[in-house]
């Protein structure tokens, strides 16, 4: 069974930077787009930026420039670098495998990690 964890959330003020981390098990790291999605407060969950097993990426609007999807095939993990917080980045981050067609990242349901909260203080 897979099993995603995530790590490297926290506190952080305005303008800071954080690393997120997504350790994956088993073979799907090496054949699915993996994905980072988030969960502001009173919201629902969201796409933020996905990336391909050759190494597309795709990021929701409001990150772009700001942040970068990246993944090491030799450990399994998956990474979201975050620059320039902001308090609107606020919530909990969950990494995600799933399927990809020309443009479209579709999340499997039974490959979620438990989360990660991030905290922009303004």
């Amino acid at each position: 069974q897979v099993q995603l964890v995530e790590s490297g959330g926290g506190l952080v003020q305005a303008g800071g930077s954080l690393r997120l981390s997504c350790a994956s098990s088993g073979a799907i790291f090496n054949s699915n787009p993996m994905a980072w999605y988030r969960r502001a407060p009173g919201k629902q969950r969201g796409l933020v930026a996905f990336i391909t097993p050759r190494g597309r990426t795709e990021y929701l609007d409001s990150v772009k420039g700001r942040f970068t999807i990246s993944r090491d095939s030799a450990k399994n993990t998956v990474y979201l670098q975050m620059n320039s917080l902001k308090p609107e980045d606020t919530a909990v981050y969950y990494c995600n495998a799933g399927l990809y067609d020309s443009s479209n990242y579709y999340p499997l349901d039974d490959y979620w990690g438990q989360g990660t909260q991030v905290t922009v203080s303004s």
